[in-house]
């Protein structure tokens, strides 16, 4: 979710990134361009080398549903198309993104509270199934569940519940946000088991009243991410890895009593560095998550052999992303730590942030392909070098002026109409979410320059082409290639192991209407020309 940072960490962010970027480049969303390789010319998919098995791509109703879901029925009919179909139009062309899963959020009860709940945004409030005498209001959350619905209705069947707090009478400042009260779980020590209960609760209630059954839930979003303790702008809270443990413990004892099957997944984490080392911002008692929850020698953390845990971490992505030095050593070295304890990785939240400066941070929101490539960029650092299964957005339709959702929207004031538009950011995702199916896999790509010879990481070029292979499980070949560059570029393409007679690419680019757009067919053998300041997917045909 929209972090909440100290005013000296910005300060120190903006004085590290500035000097890095020129004003030319930033005006053109390129940033400082890296010694290019031109040299590259061909790329070879080998169906023989198999990489991760994708899970999933997502976004979530995180604080918008509570009222987009409560618009006129045809506006939320239309944004549901554009986020969940998996349908082409009479043209051909895909009419939405496709996502595989779709992420609930699980209320608090900050709105319940109202002002009270020190939550000074009405929108960043959240409705809780649970009342403060002990029994369950199913009606409550209507617009999150009407999405719920929309979304199984176009296919969608893989659901996340995430919870940013326990509910409000239980936590031991009376309120969903941590404020003031340190980096400890605001949990009142005697409500943890009522705390699995109610999860579990939740998941069942979900599944009666709505047929809606969560195959994930994450009991915590960002528990060592210092916003957490430092702004009362949303619903959150801090933990240490032994809460996380004590509470991931009694949610799987919980589950297994109740024949439950749902997931537990842990920790969301809101930095990459927190998975694998100490972070320099974060309290103690935190960071090396994948060593703390998943080696046995954590005796204090191990959650390894929990019912319901499976062998998956997941984290966000935020502020691990400039410079391009950290953007590829960060996500190796993560990866790296994963393999060695052979665990699997979600990438389960991003939206632009401060120290994002290429592109001009997080403020003012951007409709372009300025935003779009930029994050398409990082999609293909997440899932070939951290090797991530799934790739998850935050926001599905965003409200403020910020670069934080996949479709904006402007609320009259009833908040109950108002206006929409798509962005190329979100058709940029369907460059991979609807073409790249759960349970593909990724494959192994080369790159060759004009001698013949392998171009060392040529299938990555920050400034210029980045290229990722997939084979879905019904044998289906896709190729994403993104073109950061303005020019065109030109290359040969071949796929070792198959021959499809032909490809169709379906581009997102600077061109209105140019979302997922599909153009003439490539014969197989042809050159490739893909068009600058572009994404395109080209999916095979045999």
């Amino acid at each position: 979710m929209l972090k909440i940072y100290s005013f000296f960490k910005c300060i120190i962010v903006l004085l590290i990134i500035l000097p890095v970027f020129s004003v030319g480049a930033e005006e053109k969303g390129l940033g400082t361009h890296s010694p290019s390789k031109p040299d590259v010319c061909k790329f070879v998919v080998d169906g023989n080398i198999k990489y991760q098995t994708m899970n999933n791509f997502s976004a979530s109703d995180g604080w918008s549903m509570q009222f987009i879901g409560l618009w006129p029925k045809e506006k939320q009919e239309k944004m549901a198309d554009w986020l969940f179909s998996a349908e082409n139009d009479i043209h051909g062309k895909p009419k939405g993104i496709g996502l595989s899963l779709w992420r609930f959020n699980i209320g608090a009860g900050s709105a319940e509270q109202g002002e009270a709940s020190g939550i000074g945004n009405i929108w960043t409030r959240s409705e809780c199934f649970l009342k403060s005498d002990g029994t369950y209001d199913w009606t409550r959350q209507k617009g999150q569940r009407n999405f719920l619905q929309l979304a199984k209705q176009r296919g969608v069947n893989q659901f996340l519940g995430f919870i940013l707090s326990a509910p409000v009478y239980w936590t031991q400042n009376g309120q969903a946000t941590n404020t003031g009260r340190g980096a400890t779980f605001n949990l009142k020590e005697d409500r943890y088991d009522d705390f699995a209960r109610f999860s579990a609760d939740v998941i069942q209630g979900l599944e009666k009243h709505e047929g809606i059954k969560l195959d994930y839930i994450c009991p915590f979003n960002e528990p060592d991410g210092h916003w957490n303790w430092v702004g009362p702008k949303q619903e959150g809270t801090a933990a240490t890895n032994r809460e996380i443990a004590k509470t991931v413990r009694l949610l799987g004892s919980e589950f297994e009593s109740r024949k439950i099957d749902t997931k537990i997944l842990v920790a969301e984490s809101f930095d990459y560095n927190c998975m694998y080392q100490v972070h320099p911002y974060v309290k103690p008692n935190r960071g090396f998550q994948i060593q703390s929850f998943f080696n046995p020698d954590s005796t204090k953390t191990y959650i390894g052999n929990i019912p319901n845990v499976p062998r998956l971490l997941a984290a966000h992505s935020y502020w691990t992303n400039t410079p391009l030095t950290d953007l590829r050593k960060i996500r190796m070295d993560m990866c790296k730590e994963l393999k060695k304890n052979n665990v699997n990785f979600w990438q389960t939240e991003l939206c632009v942030m401060g120290n994002d400066m290429e592109i001009g941070g997080g403020g003012v929101k951007d409709l372009t392909m300025k935003t779009a490539l930029y994050i398409a960029r990082v999609i293909h650092y997440d899932l070939v070098y951290a090797n991530a299964s799934a790739w998850q957005w935050w926001r599905s339709v965003g409200t403020s002026d910020y670069k934080d959702g996949l479709i904006y929207a402007e609320p009259d004031k009833s908040l109950l109409n108002g206006t929409f538009s798509d962005s190329k950011l979100m058709w940029a995702l369907g460059n991979y979410s609807r073409f790249i199916r759960p349970e593909a896999k990724r494959l192994g790509v080369s790159a060759y320059n004009i001698k013949g010879e392998i171009v060392s990481e040529g299938d990555t070029d920050p400034y210029a082409l980045m290229i990722s292979a997939y084979e879905n499980a019904d044998g289906t070949p896709v190729i994403v290639v993104i073109n950061y560059n303005e020019k065109e570029r030109n290359f040969d393409l071949e796929w070792k192991g198959q021959t499809p007679k032909k490809w169709i690419p379906y581009c997102t680019s600077d061109i209105q209407g140019s979302d997922l757009n599909p153009l003439q067919p490539i014969e197989f053998g042809k050159q490739v020309i893909i068009p600058g300041r572009s994404i395109v997917t080209y999916v095979g045909k045999k």
